[in-house]
Parts: C-alpha cells; structure tokens; sequence
C-alpha cells in the first residue's frame, strides 16, 4: 500500500511538472558537437535558472559509475551489466537533481538521457529493445525530455573532429559501431518526432545553434516563463 501511493504521488508530481520546469535533452553519437551546442544554449538561457548535466554523471554516485563505465581498462563488462550501470546512474540523477529541479520550475539541459540506453545497448550492442525500454522506465519513472535535439552526423567525420582526444571505452568500438548507433538514433527520431528534433550537426556550428534555439523556442515562449 505503501508503495502504491508514493507511485502516484510521484506520478501526480511528474504530470505537474511541465507546467513548472522545461526539460532539454541533446542526443548524438560521439563527436557530433553536443558539448558545443549545449554551451551556446546555456548562454541562450543566462537569464534562467538552469541545471546542467551529462550523461552518465552528475552526482557523486553516478559520477563514481561513470568512471567505471568509460574506462577503457573495463573490457570484461558485459552489454547487459553496462546497460544496468547507465540505468543505475540516470535513476541516482533524476532522483537526486532533474525532479527537484523541474519541481522548481528549472530548465533542465542533459547532455544525453535514455534515448542514449536505446541507441547504444540496443543499436550498437543488440540488447533486446523491449528489455532496455522496460530498463529506461524503471530508472526514470517515465519521465521524459519535451524537447530532445538530436545531432546527426556521418560517423567518419565526427572520428575525425575528435582525433585529437584520448578515446574513452565506448568510444574505442570504432566506426562499425557508432554506424549502429547512428541508425538507431535516426529510427528513435521517425518514432517520436514531436519530441525528437533532428538537427544536421555538418553544418556551421552557428547554423546548428540557430537551429536549435527555433525548436526550443516553438515550444518555449520565454516571455512567458515564470
């Protein structure tokens, strides 16, 4: 009984909370520019409360999970076990920081969130869709982005943007796999396009930005903003 009613208490606060907070998600695989285009919105939004995290992170515990995940000395984890440790981190940072904060009536901005689990794990890995669906929904009580912005990119040119970098775990799997991921992305995209955006991250990062502020600001009067 106990149980039952803190579910629709928490139920009750998530349907509440879209009328109070603005919750931004940006997708892509690795290279594609969301750490570029999350800076320029967070200037678009300087005169906002906003809360600014990543995937996988956050908090101390999802910190701690992160480190395991993308070392690349970790090679023995499985996809099932990785898919569990991305869930385990994502439920730590809705628990701990996105609800409090869209309770508040903050933007929430993510550098990745749960359409990642299904892009990776179930793209790029070949996890069972239906399992990592069921997985995202147990860690985040369903809750979801309004807006996700998905940058979309040829694999080749986002390994080449990132040459210069040390390579995480993930990141190591090499073109084949981000190929995957790609076409999972662009699958979740025909799926859900009220929410899912997609954005031609070739172009000029200026373009992009532009781009990106239009679809937030089709769903997002900020003259009307609390």
């Amino acid at each position: 009984m106990i149980y039952r009613r803190a579910k629709v208490e928490r139920e009750t606060e998530q349907r509440g909370m879209e009328n109070k907070g603005l919750f931004i998600s940006l997708e892509g695989i690795d290279g594609c520019g969301k750490t570029s285009v999350k800076q320029g919105l967070l200037q678009y939004f300087s005169e906002f409360p906003v809360l600014s995290i990543r995937e996988p992170g956050g908090t101390l515990i999802s910190e701690k999970i992160r480190e395991i995940l993308l070392n690349e000395e970790n090679r023995e984890i499985t996809a099932r076990t990785e898919a569990f440790l991305y869930a385990a981190a994502r439920s730590q940072l809705v628990e701990e920081l996105i609800l409090p904060a869209l309770l508040r009536g903050k933007i929430v901005l993510a550098d990745r969130y749960l359409d990642s689990t299904i892009a990776y794990q179930g793209y790029g890995r070949g996890l069972d869709l239906g399992f990592l669906t069921t997985l995202n929904q147990l860690g985040t009580s369903g809750l979801k982005p309004r807006l996700t912005l998905l940058l979309d990119i040829d694999p080749a040119e986002a390994q080449r943007r990132k040459k210069k970098d040390i390579p995480d775990r993930l990141e190591k799997e090499g073109i084949e796999f981000q190929s995957r991921v790609r076409e999972g992305y662009l699958k979740i995209a025909r799926e859900e396009p009220e929410r899912i955006k997609l954005l031609d991250a070739g172009k000029d990062f200026k373009e992009v930005l532009q781009e990106a502020i239009k679809y937030i600001e089709d769903i997002w009067p900020a003259k009307s903003w609390p």
